[in-house]
């Protein structure tokens, strides 16, 4: 086994560093988020009191500082160090949430997380590199090919039809509605952040990338996406359990992340059968422990009797004191 470079150690630092970050954000914004409902509607029923809370603005602190320490380790590591690390926040975010906010994992919810984290390492480790790009106009002339515009053009309908058909129907008691949307948009942002750092970066060391309308859309397109993204989590993250949110919407937006990128730069082109049939593997285990993370959510937590049982027990009563009565 060779020594590490010293690049790959920075990156190392820089992926588990972001790991922390944002797992932190996710607790940090739920309490936020809790405070505000007591003196609001409530974010989960479009209320933006959370806005007001000095305990929101901290754990969107702590997100920012995650996503710029990973943005800063992807250009010292390749993705395949770098991406598998990001379900460390999961492990962070679940950690936290047992001692700070009194939420519990089933046991099978915790087998489930493991196969998610399986299922995407798998993915992540199988997954092919990203063509080399050196330019916006390179991006932009990948992101304008028939392929890809299917893509972009496919999870904008998506999107469309989650927000005015199912949002206002299922978005309360069906978590994927709001994850789902954070996902789908979040693969098209990751494509806008790899067009705007790239802008950065030449910007820096050799020519101005800001006189091309590209990176200004690119740059309006970033934004966009990342304030949907927001509103969004907030919703889920609102409604739902952390430990439930965190490992879905990692799942999510990975798979359609590293979808978005195979479309995008035609990847798979290089790729062998049994690459692309592992990688097919991992999204099976993903859907797995999907199934049980939503499964077993509830599970431990004491519910109401049921009607039927409560019918079940006074006929029993009723027969027993018959019999009393009768002997």
């Amino acid at each position: 086994m060779g020594e590490i470079s010293s690049d790959n150690v920075h990156g190392l630092i820089l992926a588990i560093s972001s790991s922390i970050f944002i797992g932190s954000s996710f607790i940090i914004k739920k309490k936020g988020l809790m405070k505000a409902a007591l003196s609001g509607t409530r974010a989960g029923s479009g209320g933006h009191s959370y806005l007001l809370q000095p305990m929101w603005w901290a754990g969107m602190v702590s997100m920012v500082l995650g996503e710029i320490a990973n943005f800063a380790a992807y250009a010292f590591a390749p993705a395949i160090l770098v991406t598998p690390l990001g379900a460390l926040s999961i492990i962070v975010s679940a950690v936290l949430a047992h001692y700070f906010l009194d939420e519990r994992l089933h046991i099978f919810g915790v087998v489930g997380c493991v196969l998610c984290l399986v299922g995407s390492t798998t993915i992540v480790l199988h997954a092919p590199h990203e063509t080399q790009v050196s330019s916006v106009k390179q991006v932009w002339y990948f992101a304008t090919e028939p392929g890809f515009m299917v893509y972009a053009c496919t999870v904008l309908v998506l999107v469309g039809v989650l927000i005015y058909r199912y949002v206002p129907l299922y978005g309360q008691t069906h978590l994927i509605i709001y994850v789902g949307i954070c996902s789908l948009m979040g693969s098209l942002t990751v494509m806008c952040v790899k067009a705007v750092g790239i802008a950065i970066k030449l910007s820096f060391t050799e020519s101005n990338q800001f006189k091309y309308f590209q990176t200004w859309f690119f740059t309006l397109l970033l934004v966009v996406f990342c304030v949907m993204q927001l509103n969004y989590l907030n919703k889920a993250l609102d409604t739902f359990n952390i430990n439930v949110v965190s490992p879905v919407y990692y799942v999510l937006f990975t798979s359609l992340t590293i979808l978005a990128s195979i479309i995008m730069f035609k990847d798979w082109d290089d790729q062998s059968a049994s690459q692309i049939a592992t990688e097919i593997c991992g999204f099976v285990t993903i859907l797995c422990g999907t199934f049980l993370l939503h499964k077993t959510k509830d599970m431990g937590v004491p519910t109401a009797t049921s009607p039927n049982s409560r019918n079940l027990e006074l006929r029993h009563v009723t027969v027993c004191d018959s019999d009393r009565t009768s002997t």
